[in-house]
């Protein structure tokens, strides 16, 4: 469903991203949520508890459905992040285990 149209100015792919381990090229200015669909998936979470699939929906941040992890970060909306150079993308499947030092400073 998902396929990339052409650009103005004719350019090709220049930056080179991971998603789950995949290297993914982009184009400057294109989102996480791009790199997630060129990688063939379609949701970039799991829900914790019925582990429904989750992807970009709305496409400006306001349904929260395409978060994922980004640099070790979790929770970020993929639609929101503009892709730079070099950035690792994990998809969040489930539920995330508690890092205990977080966990115990609250």
């Amino acid at each position: 469903m998902f396929r990339r149209l052409p650009s103005a100015d004719g350019g090709a792919p220049s930056l080179r991203v991971t998603v789950d381990g995949v290297p993914v090229a982009l184009r400057p200015g294109e989102t996480v949520a791009a790199a997630l669909f060129l990688a063939g998936h379609k949701a970039g979470r799991t829900t914790p508890v019925t582990g429904s699939p989750r992807g970009p929906y709305c496409m400006m941040g306001v349904c929260f459905d395409c978060l994922v992890e980004i640099d070790g970060e979790g929770n970020r909306q993929a639609c929101m992040v503009e892709a730079r150079e070099g950035m690792v993308v994990m998809r969040q499947m489930g539920a995330r285990a508690l890092d205990d030092k977080k966990a115990s400073s609250c």
